[in-house]
């Protein structure tokens, strides 16, 4: 205990450096902006923001793109229930009671119950972060190559098994990331592999190039195509903003619960805010005496949903920094920026960079309290941005990606690579095809491929090294038992009318 109050004083410390607070703001900032504009997303603005946070020093910048998928989870509450547009993906269900709400006149309610909700689920996730932080390191410190192969294989199965669509495709998009990060040079022999005598893909295709086609040019790209939207805007001035004392007392236990479901989702490989959204709206609907108030402005409605994507959004931190294992594909792309700045996600983190580990824990909660000054009384403002026409706003986004993506290696090849990830991101898109694990898999590829290598060089090539160790093979046999499962009939119609629902 003393241990851990100690390393929270230095994560304060450390995050309460001016520069850190500003990256920390700015983070909150992007990330309620992103929240509020309905089809930018999360995924894409970080992808975009990757080429920047080269020049900024580590602890900041993973400070910053924090704050921003965090902060999305707040922002993405705003338009839900002012507009019934989710501005987040997170905030999808979050419209079926909020507007509703609004339209009977209790806008203001609504948007504090869920920035209440929000801040206390995001203070108890950052807590357990920081619980969770040090007994983990510790296990993973026992991990070897063979335990990290399997944990890596484990991860991406669950990527599979909660992936939106058909089973077959997001293994057939796991498969296309692995191969897709083998591209380039082997480390160990020098060999090109799959270069096609191209020189710029002497090093591999990088991350940034991959991240920013398939999320950012093809989301753009995919919004543009869309019709304009009729915008149920509620036009009334948004008075009373302090919920009633019944308000707080209904939505207390929504939000608890929603805080503990959020929180073990976002840990899972595979889960995610979005997931944690539906989860707990789904069982705050269950429990209740009258489900039939779900859809008509029920308060917990808002209260479960917006509590469990910020804790989702906060615990899916622990893999990351424990084990080096991205559980979503925000995740995926930290574990990208943390590449570039030389950082090697995993127990290292803790016990050799200790300021970057419990720097970004400290700014967790600095950046919830942020938030919840930036967001409800400056409401107002975030709700004229959505007048802003699309046509003018894409362009201009896609102008500043093609600049970050030219100014990591000032090579033009690089931002043709990106286009063609955007065409076939767009493609996936449009034929059903989850990008989220191909991503996990172009992450995980390298260090998947490392970890094969030197389990089998210890074992002196015997394959059966990965099921005579005892942790290895409990985690490979889940990950074959998940996807037998996933693949059983019965099983996988459920698994579609759950997404459809």
């Amino acid at each position: 205990m003393t241990d851990l109050l100690s390393n929270l004083l230095m994560g304060f410390h450390v995050a309460a450096n001016p520069y850190n607070v500003l990256f920390c703001l700015l983070g909150a900032l992007v990330g309620t902006l992103v929240g509020v504009l309905p089809g930018i997303g999360t995924v894409a603005t970080i992808a975009m923001l990757l080429p920047i946070t080269f020049g900024l020093p580590p602890v900041g910048a993973l400070i910053m793109l924090a704050g921003i998928y965090y902060g999305a989870q707040y922002g993405g509450s705003t338009t839900s229930v002012l507009v019934n547009i989710p501005g987040e993906a997170t905030s999808v269900i979050t419209c079926l009671d909020g507007h509703q709400m609004a339209r009977q006149g209790r806008a203001g309610p609504a948007l504090s119950i869920a920035a209440i909700g929000s801040f206390f689920a995001g203070c108890v996730a950052t807590v357990l972060v920081a619980a969770l932080g040090a007994p983990l390191t510790g296990l993973a410190l026992l991990f070897g190559p063979a335990e990290y192969f399997s944990l890596m294989v484990l991860g991406l199965i669950f990527a599979v098994v909660l992936a939106k669509g058909s089973v077959l495709k997001a293994v057939a998009m796991v498969v296309t990331g692995l191969l897709l990060s083998m591209v380039g040079s082997d480390l160990e022999t020098g060999a090109g592999r799959m270069t096609f005598d191209i020189a710029e893909l002497a090093d591999g295709i990088g991350f940034a190039n991959v991240a920013m086609g398939v999320f950012g040019f093809a989301e753009i790209v995919r919004n543009l195509e869309l019709p304009a939207e009729s915008r149920d805007i509620v036009k009334a001035k948004i008075t009373g903003l302090m919920p009633t004392r019944q308000d707080l007392i209904d939505s207390a236990g929504a939000i608890a619960r929603g805080t503990v479901l959020g929180s073990l989702v976002g840990i899972l490989p595979g889960g995610g805010a979005v997931i944690a959204s539906f989860a707990a709206y789904t069982f705050e609907k269950k429990i209740a005496k009258d489900p039939s108030r779900f859809g008509r402005g029920a308060i917990q409605g808002v209260a479960a949903p917006e509590s469990a994507n910020n804790a989702a959004a906060q615990t899916s931190f622990i893999p990351l920094l424990t084990l080096g294992i991205p559980p979503n594909a925000v995740m995926a792309l930290m574990v990208g920026a943390m590449t570039i700045h030389g950082i090697v996600p995993g127990p290292q983190v803790m016990t050799k960079q200790p300021e970057l580990f419990w720097g970004m824990i400290a700014s967790m909660w600095i950046g919830n309290l942020m938030l919840v000054v930036i967001n409800l009384p400056l409401v107002g403002l975030w709700v004229s941005l959505l007048r802003v026409p699309y046509r003018l706003l894409y362009p201009s986004i896609i102008v500043f990606c093609c600049i970050g993506i030219y100014s990591i290696n000032n090579s033009p090849t690089d931002v043709v690579i990106a286009a063609i990830f955007g065409v076939v991101g767009y493609w996936f898109v449009k034929h059903d095809f989850e990008p989220a694990p191909m991503l996990l898999g172009f992450v995980l590829g390298p260090l998947m491929e490392e970890n094969l290598r030197r389990a089998m060089l210890i074992a002196r090539g015997d394959a059966t090294v990965f099921f005579t160790r005892p942790i290895s093979a409990v985690l490979l046999s889940t990950a074959i038992i998940l996807l037998i499962i996933a693949a059983l009939p019965k099983i996988r119609r459920r698994r579609d009318e759950v997404f459809v629902e």
